[in-house]
């Protein structure tokens, strides 16, 4: 299975994006992972690896590329008060054109997920762009509030979503919590969007994490296998 870093350009910026493909020929569906707070690290990588043993093309933008190096050698949950919505979508919009513009992609069989702040992304991006067919967050928190430039947030774009829905929460985790889930939940019912919601007991926030304090095994080890079914039926079937 190989895996590389590219450079992609933004608005004339550069951004690194590291990409893992699955062994054998194309097209392959796709996958563009929104990392978490943590950025590109361990995890994400290694999630972009076990996606592509699953038969996916991922993709993982440096949506940080734009911070000081001051900005992100601060407390990590301090690189949030940097981030600005217009400029998110620009970074994962142009892994999107990454993915179109490679003949082993499928362009019609490409999904979108995210962790912690990634899973908030992974909601906007299934609302700004209709190219993707499945969203699956990972316990995202501050849906409801935009950031930056933004006018709206994530939550009040949910109508333009149409896609299928995956979203994980931990039972413990207080942002988002389960009071969270229900508003959440609530207007996907009203708007009639196809969704399923798992929460995972004595979960936290990060729990898919190994490399963090918050790891729950048994919820990890759940959520993974859910998350390729998902994307399985709605990107391969």
């Amino acid at each position: 299975m190989p895996s590389f870093t590219d450079t992609l350009q933004v608005n004339g910026e550069a951004m690194e994006m590291y990409a893992a493909v699955p062994s054998g020929s194309g097209p392959f569906p796709a996958v563009v992972i929104a990392f978490h707070v943590g950025g590109m690290d361990e995890f994400d990588k290694v999630m972009a690896d076990r996606f592509a043993e699953e038969g996916y093309v991922a993709v993982v933008p440096d949506l940080f590329h734009r911070l000081s190096e001051e900005a992100m050698s601060g407390p990590r949950l301090d690189r949030l008060g940097h981030l600005s919505d217009p400029d998110i979508i620009a970074d994962m919009n142009a892994a999107v054109d990454f993915l179109q513009g490679n003949s082993a992609i499928d362009n019609e069989r490409i999904g979108v997920t995210g962790f912690c702040m990634g899973g908030r992304i992974a909601w906007l991006m299934a609302a700004v762009n209709p190219i993707f067919k499945a969203t699956v967050p990972f316990y995202g928190g501050n849906i409801m509030s935009p950031w930056g430039a933004a006018e709206q947030s994530p939550f009040e774009l949910t109508e333009a979503i149409n896609c299928p829905m995956l979203f994980h929460f931990g039972e413990i985790d207080g942002n988002p919590s389960q009071e969270d889930m229900v508003k959440l939940d609530a207007e996907l019912n009203r708007l009639g969007k196809e969704h399923t919601f798992h929460t995972y007991a004595g979960a936290d926030h990060a729990f898919m994490d190994w490399t963090g304090a918050r790891h729950n095994a048994e919820g990890a080890a759940v959520a993974w296998p859910r998350t390729v079914e998902f994307f399985d039926r709605y990107l391969k079937g």
